[in-house]
């Protein structure tokens, strides 16, 4: 399993139970699997707290949208503040969805008809995810799920300078469209009520709310970047970081200057944590805790003993 076209993969951190939440996913949406697994090694136990063996990682695909789940204990919530667009292309998907997320979740906004769309709802599932389920055409965003970034709070009003940034950082990445509000409503006038714009070819929503919002960005939820070299190592925390929180950079993590979480890791080390050579993971785990940006040289004379 591997849509080796994602180069950005939203990370989900889980307490205990990523793979749980894996099968219920994939059990929900065509065209969806779950896949490869990392498991935590003896390394690094005073840090991660799990026990050797534990899982770690979960991949799984939805719709051929590649996500992760990690199981890394109770340190985050997950919030609304990055959530998930679901094209419907049918009311009986949207209210089968709906159904299944209400199973111990709870709506943020009720399943109804709006200007935007004929049936539309927000909906939180019983893990903590949000999901907005949207009645439409698959072909007017272009893939069926689609991340969903939220400005609230100290980061109302700068959708559209995210968008901008972040479109300059990737390649092959564009602005399809700004719908900013007017001056009749209750926002904002010129914040973002919707936005669309890809990054390296993979789908982004976009939106500002300046309703009294008890949550914001955090590490719950991340956006993974594999990288093949060094320097693109190197770029993405360069140009990501820049503007951040610095105390947040560590282990390939970074909080960027609107507070979004990402991770910059080579994609090379997934395989090195895969090893059934338990001392090769050792080595290479005792390694990568200790760095803050991966130093991809490094990891390997790690993973080899050198």
């Amino acid at each position: 399993m591997e849509n080796t076209t994602q180069k950005i993969i939203p990370h989900l951190w889980f307490d205990d139970d990523a793979e749980e939440a894996a099968a219920f996913y994939t059990s929900l949406f065509g065209d969806s699997q779950v896949g490869s697994a990392t498991r935590y090694a003896r390394e690094g136990f005073e840090i991660h707290g799990q026990p050797e063996g534990r899982v770690m990682t979960i991949e799984f695909e939805l719709s051929g949208f590649r996500l992760i789940g990690l199981n890394g204990g109770p340190h985050f919530t997950f919030t609304p503040a990055i959530s998930f667009f679901v094209v419907c292309e049918s009311e009986a998907e949207v209210d089968e969805l709906w159904k299944a997320f209400s199973e111990g979740g709870e709506p943020l906004v009720d399943l109804d008809a709006y200007d935007w769309s004929e049936k539309y709802g927000w909906i939180q599932d019983r893990y903590g995810i949000s999901w907005q389920l949207g009645l439409g055409e698959l072909e007017d965003v272009g893939q069926k799920i689609t991340p969903s970034l939220l400005f609230v709070g100290d980061q109302y009003g700068r959708a559209e300078d995210a968008l901008t940034f972040y479109t300059s950082v990737f390649g092959h990445s564009s602005i399809s469209g700004i719908l900013r509000h007017g001056a009749d409503g209750a926002e904002k006038e010129g914040t973002v009520q919707h936005a669309q714009f890809s990054l390296g070819g993979e789908m982004f929503m976009a939106m500002d709310s300046g309703m009294d919002h008890a949550f914001s960005f955090n590490e719950a939820i991340s956006l993974l970047i594999e990288c093949d070299s060094q320097e693109e190592v190197d770029y993405y925390w360069e140009h990501l970081g820049r503007g951040g929180d610095p105390s947040a950079q560590q282990c390939g993590w970074l909080k960027d200057r609107f507070g979004v979480s990402w991770q910059v890791s080579p994609t090379v080390l997934r395989e090195m944590i895969q090893d059934p050579d338990d001392e090769k993971v050792n080595r290479v785990t005792r390694a990568f805790l200790r760095m803050k940006k991966f130093d991809l040289e490094a990891l390997t004379r790690a993973y080899e003993g050198r």
